[in-house]
């Protein structure tokens, strides 16, 4: 199947855009096709060995519309831009033109002067051509409306265009027929038939409805225009030249002639023209225009480097790797197009109302003429009836209702550095219950980072680091490089070494300046008789943290403990207490082991966490939340993450992420900020909820004016819509729609540090995966188990904490205990045989006291 994207010309409501869908839909080989009314656009898959891109050109064409394959270079504002100079061009002509024929029909009416040749019923015929001259102008200039409306109609597909050209049309043929029978009066004398038609020409009408519905369509296109703002400000992200190097000369270019390979000077100050890879310098750069993160990042020789970015300090030598279509900024504009382009499914019902809509108004229409002569009514007020109500019926209102919405909503999520690919997932997100969480990258930085450093034996933080990195720095362990790391930040000078082995799994051996150095884990240094002495509480407490303890020990003393951790990122908490507060079950995979697991979950407050995780078992998690009803949004950042975005109802990809993992996502969040997952959800509510006032005002709109256009309430209450008021009315329908739809660019994202977070444990249970999830509380017990909580005095530190887990869990019958040390008591899944009687002996012969025992 391919995919391909055409520019459609000539549609002016959601009934061209129903009749291009409807009719290429037949086309054999097309499996999908969309048509977005606001963006001109149409998305059609299609099977290419039963049909051709010209077959479906064709298609449009013979509809009645124009179509061209899209160019990549053509952003959707320049369409908007193009519209507005030609629309507001035949506002001024329809204006110049207008205004006279409304003074001299109007003007004696109201006591204004007017040229005496024009006036009187002896001047009719006069007064008439002048008119008619007057208003030819208008309906040229205004043409457009009667050659697709024409067509439209003959083609079965009535459109606005058709509603226009049949009420304004017919308001024109009847005023060339007064003419006729004006001419017929004088001809033959006889005046009486010269005073039945003397003021009945209509001309203004059809002057004043034309220029009426041109300027709302101009209106309509500049606020449409404003729905794009979003691209324009990324389209003026990219620097328009850019400095290369050829043979050691500064040529400046284009930013369109830069090649792949192209050596690029950038200045400090300047902005990054593609992105990259730095050759040569070392600089710090601002990419927070794309990734939203206010710190400029330290860049060296090798490091890439993103188009758009600001070179904030050094001279730097960037080889580009990516130019025109292919870099980061123009896959975002694109992205941002594409989403701004497609339907969301409420979309449909505006699309089925209109598919009915025009015929439906057309036969109104002509019955409102029918009915009103038979009660008596003159022709010229039965004529004006029918014209009042073809034009307050145009359908603009309902087919901006959800496109303007999209457009908004998208356009106000990427300048929050969230990219929504499409209408449908913004309208999923909202309906979102369930937000499973992958644990590194996501909820955590994704990099072991060194938290805590203990001393002992007289030993020095800076020492310890110094000497623990220097025989790191030969091994390529993940907690070795964050230790490397925490020294590089501390600017500490690393020694040789003078010999080093690694015990794989354990730790490892070197010496320096003819002393041992003993690097590893617990059970390493007791091995070599190490005493750690108050080390194991310490050991104890930071493995109860989540943390991973380093033993670094030398001449048989223990000379400090390093605890290195991948960190919580800053908003996670405030993240998962929002998404919480907002209802949604919120569940963290992880590969962890459940004790690490349950560190992180206390950390950061969930109250659900799936441990022991393979990789590929995530998409596995997913499919069973779905098949219990649950409509599941997966954040995750990893190539291992990518079946699952994609299984998932939503897939929301961390931007900082891989490439796989972005690709198979329906949001991309290029802050890598969990929040954002918040601030999506709220996004789409709050564009649901706009969508669904656009399309209350618009039915609401049709509901009201057709009966008063029609005069049902002329017999009892006198009222009745002129045209030209009608004509007025419709474009401020769409107007409003498209204004509504703008308030959203006021939308404004909660703030990490708005959330008021529980100062206690929040509880929550960590399980085991082992092939399910969802059953209940007490998942991972076996038939027969229940739930055992048991408050617990006496408990002071980890070392107390992890005596009671060992004790309980020793217990037959006893699983998963897991100790709270904050909150004072211990949960364990326990069978029918456990007595209350036997776990309060085994606890209190351990030193502590049980204060209470409960089974849920």
């Amino acid at each position: 199947m391919k995919k391909e994207k055409y520019d459609i010309t000539g549609m002016t409501c959601s009934a061209c855009s129903s009749a291009i869908e409807r009719n290429v839909d037949k086309g054999a080989g097309i499996s999908k096709v969309q048509v977005n009314l606001l963006a001109n656009s149409m998305e059609v898959e299609y099977d290419e060995k039963n049909v051709s891109s010209e077959d479906i050109i064709s298609i449009v064409k013979k509809t009645g519309y124009g179509a061209k394959i899209h160019n990549a270079d053509d952003h959707m504002l320049s369409s908007f831009e193009e519209d507005q100079k030609v629309l507001k061009r035949r506002f001024i002509i329809s204006v110049i033109f207008a205004i006279p024929v409304f003074y001299l029909a109007m003007g004696p009416m109201m006591g204004l002067p007017a040229p005496s040749f024009l006036m009187g019923m002896e001047n009719s015929l006069t007064m008439a051509w002048v008119q008619l001259l007057l208003v030819l102008p208008v309906v040229i200039a205004n043409f457009k409306y009667y050659r697709s409306g024409t067509k439209s109609l003959i083609k079965g597909s009535p459109n606005m265009d058709s509603l226009i050209a049949v009420g304004t049309g017919a308001a024109l043929i009847y005023g060339v027929f007064v003419m006729t029978r004006l001419n017929e009066g004088f001809q033959t004398g006889n005046m009486q038939l010269v005073g039945q038609y003397a003021m009945d020409f209509y001309f203004e009408s059809v002057a004043v409805i034309l220029t009426l519905i041109t300027l709302g369509k101009f209106l309509e296109s500049r606020a449409k225009g404003k729905t794009s703002e979003a691209i324009k400000a990324l389209v003026d992200l990219a620097p328009k030249k850019a400095i290369i190097i050829v043979n050691g000369v500064e040529k400046e270019i284009p930013i369109e002639q830069v090649k792949k390979g192209d050596q690029i000077l950038v200045k400090p100050g300047a902005k990054i023209p593609v992105d990259g890879m730095i050759v040569k310098g070392t600089t710090t750069v601002d990419e927070s225009m794309l990734t939203g993160e206010s710190i400029p990042v330290a860049k060296k020789e090798g490091s890439a480097v993103i188009g758009a970015a600001i070179n904030k300090s050094g001279a730097i030598t960037v080889e580009a790797t990516k130019v025109g279509e292919d870099t980061t900024l123009s896959q975002i504009i694109k992205l941002v197009e594409e989403a701004q382009s497609t339907k969301a499914p409420i979309a449909k019902l505006a699309d089925k109302i209109s598919g009915v809509f025009v015929p439906t108004v057309l036969l109104i229409a002509l019955a409102s003429v029918i009915v009103w002569l038979l009660v008596g009514a003159s022709f010229t007020f039965a004529l004006s009836i029918g014209i009042a109500v073809l034009v307050i019926s145009c359908p603009c209102a309902l087919g901006l209702a959800t496109p303007t919405a999209i457009m908004v909503g998208t356009g106000k999520g990427a300048s929050n550095g969230i990219l929504i690919k499409d209408g449908e997932a913004l309208e999923t997100l909202h309906k979102v219950n369930t937000v499973v969480l992958d644990k590194t990258g996501t909820i955590t930085i994704g990099q072991p980072k060194v938290t805590d450093i203990y001393t002992f034996n007289g030993m020095n933080e800076d020492s310890l680091l110094m000497m623990t990195a220097s025989a790191e720095k030969k091994s390529d362990h993940p907690l070795g490089e964050a230790i490397i790391n925490e020294a590089d930040s501390r600017k500490l000078m690393l020694k040789e070494l003078d010999s080093y082995e690694e015990v794989a799994g354990h730790g490892l051996k070197a010496y320096s300046e003819g002393k041992e150095l003993l690097i590893g884990n617990q059970k390493f240094l007791i091995d070599h008789q190490i005493m750690l002495a108050e080390g194991e509480s310490i050991a104890d407490k930071l493995a109860y943290e989540g943390k991973t303890p380093i033993f670094v020990a030398s001449e048989g003393k223990l000379l400090g403990i390093i605890a290195v951790a991948d960190t919580v990122k800053e908003t996670s908490r405030a993240a998962i207490a929002a998404m919480q507060d907002m209802g949604l079950e919120v569940i963290m995979l992880t590969g962890d082991n459940k004790k690490t697991a349950e560190a992180i979950r206390r950390q950061v407050g969930i109250r659900k966490v799936v441990a022991e995780v393979l990789p590929q078992d995530k998409s596995n998690v997913v499919k069973e939340l779905q098949e219990h009803g649950q409509l599941v949004a997966m954040v995750g950042d990893g190539i291992n993450d990518a079946p699952a975005l994609a299984g998932a109802d939503i897939g929301i990809a961390i931007g900082s992420g891989t490439d796989v993992a972005i690709e198979s996502a329906d949001v991309v969040l290029m802050k890598s900020d969990l929040f954002d997952v918040v601030t999506a959800i709220e996004l789409s509510k709050a564009t649901i909820r706009n969508i669904k006032q656009n399309l209350f005002w618009a039915f609401a709109y049709n509901s009201a004016g057709i009966p008063l256009a029609a005069g049902v309430f002329f017999s009892l209450l006198g009222w009745k819509l002129n045209p030209e008021f009608a004509a007025a009315a419709m474009g401020l329908s769409s107007i409003t729609v498209v204004s509504n739809a703008l308030r959203l660019k006021a939308f404004k994202a909660k703030n990490p540090e708005d959330i008021q977070l529980k100062t206690e444990s929040v509880e929550g249970e960590v399980v085991s995966y082992e092939g399910k999830v969802h059953d209940n509380r007490n998942t991972m017990m076996e038939v027969g188990e229940m739930k055992m909580k048991v408050s617990i005095e006496g408990m002071s530190c980890g070392h107390c904490s992890a005596r009671v887990e060992k004790l309980l869990n020793a217990m037959e019958g006893v699983t998963d205990a897991v100790v709270n040390l904050e909150e004072k008591y211990a949960t364990a899944n326990v069978s029918d045989a456990v007595t209350d009687e036997a776990v309060k002996e085994a606890i209190t012969d351990a030193g502590y006291e049980v204060v209470a025992i409960e089974k849920v």
